[in-house]
């Protein structure tokens, strides 16, 4: 599935009557303005926040996820500034597809956020459709069973906003796919793999918020290398760049630029090759050895709460085979709504509504739809 931002938390509460969750919104609404705001739930949250999850990933169809999120919160340093927190979660779900997922993860601020850490162990089930890259219009569904695990840590360079680290991640995957001779870049070497490799990764970051920034730049470069000398079964990588840039115009109009990269190198395995990752456009859809976007996605504030936000971008693959010239121009637009959610952590959620080549996409959003 490639990156975690395809789970997109929808806040809905569990076990509450109606005369306790009334009860509860009247406890939870803003001193500023009156509306329902979380900012106090989650600072003084001291069990496990029960969640409901849409599923709205194109290439696995509609689904729903369960988790339970906790948020460590912490004191505000000397200078009284607000700490981000921790995030312990665990989260499972099924779609309309039959695909499934469980795992665990944790995510920690640490040293006054000179240290980031991500860790993560998962199993996947999931039902995709793979696009050939060598003949025009021919798919064909598969099965990626995979158990995931995954430690990060990046680190601060003394007060700036440079970070360096790396990361350790291993995976066991399996494939149900009938060879067909109509898909000579298929290997059956793909079909029962251990991957296991390091990555370097060098990022700046700026960011007003950590959650829904509205202003500031990040910029990331990476290259992950899976090793057979650490028990990968074959040698290849990912050479990854992405730039994401929030540029206030005013208090009513945010425009953000979104610009990406992926690089293949090595034995990659067909299921792991760069793809266009633009909303409306399934995941895997438009696949190469070489992957290029750009976004730009604009929220307009309609007053402190409310927002409403307009996309869109283009993409193009390139491969080796065709000495890298560029192939079909993939595009994407479209439209949602943005709410304040929690205003101490600086939290949106919202709803995008979006159009690809070839159908219509809804995705619910947490936090940010650039989340990374």
């Amino acid at each position: 599935m490639g990156n975690t931002k395809y789970l997109f938390l929808f806040l809905f509460f569990l076990g509450y009557s109606s005369n306790g969750y009334s009860q509860f919104l009247k406890k939870h609404r803003d001193s500023i303005d009156g509306a329902i705001d979380l900012s106090r739930f989650l600072g003084e949250l001291n069990g496990v926040l029960p969640i409901l999850s849409p599923i709205t990933e194109p290439a696995v169809g509609y689904g729903l996820a369960a988790a339970g999120l906790y948020f460590i919160t912490k004191e505000t340093n000397e200078n009284q500034t607000f700490q981000k927190p921790d995030i312990v979660g665990i989260a499972g779900g099924y779609t309309e597809n039959g695909t499934w997922f469980v795992g665990g993860g944790y995510s920690g601020i640490w040293k006054n956020d000179h240290i980031r850490y991500r860790g993560l162990l998962a199993y996947a089930d999931v039902n995709l459709t793979y696009y050939s890259q060598v003949i025009p219009d021919k798919s064909k569904e598969f099965n990626l069973s995979s158990y995931f695990f995954l430690q990060q840590a990046l680190f601060r360079i003394k007060d700036s906003n440079f970070f360096f680290g790396g990361k350790y991640q291993l995976s066991k995957i399996n494939i149900d796919f009938l060879l067909n001779p109509e898909f000579p870049e298929v290997s059956i070497t793909d079909f029962d793999l251990w991957n296991s490799g390091v990555s370097f990764i060098g990022e700046f970051e700026n960011y007003d918020n950590i959650f829904s920034p509205t202003k500031g730049l990040k910029v990331h470069a990476s290259y992950d290398q899976n090793l057979e000398l650490l028990g990968s079964d074959k040698n290849w990588g990912t050479l990854n760049f992405f730039t994401l840039y929030y540029y206030p115009v005013s208090e009513f109009w945010i425009p953000g630029l979104r610009i990406a990269s992926r690089f293949a190198t090595g034995e990659t395995p067909f299921y792991a090759k760069p793809y266009i990752e633009l909303r409306g456009v399934p995941a895997l859809r438009y696949q190469g050895d070489l992957t290029a976007l750009i976004e730009t996605e604009h929220l307009f504030n309609l007053n402190y709460r409310w927002g409403l936000v307009a996309f869109g971008g283009i993409g193009n693959t390139f491969n080796e085979k065709n000495n890298y010239q560029a192939e079909e121009l993939v595009w994407n637009a479209g439209g949602g709504f943005r709410y304040t959610l929690a205003r101490i952590f600086g939290l949106k959620m919202g709803l995008d509504v979006a159009r690809g080549p070839e159908d219509w996409a809804v995705y619910v959003v947490f936090g940010s739809s650039w989340l990374k």
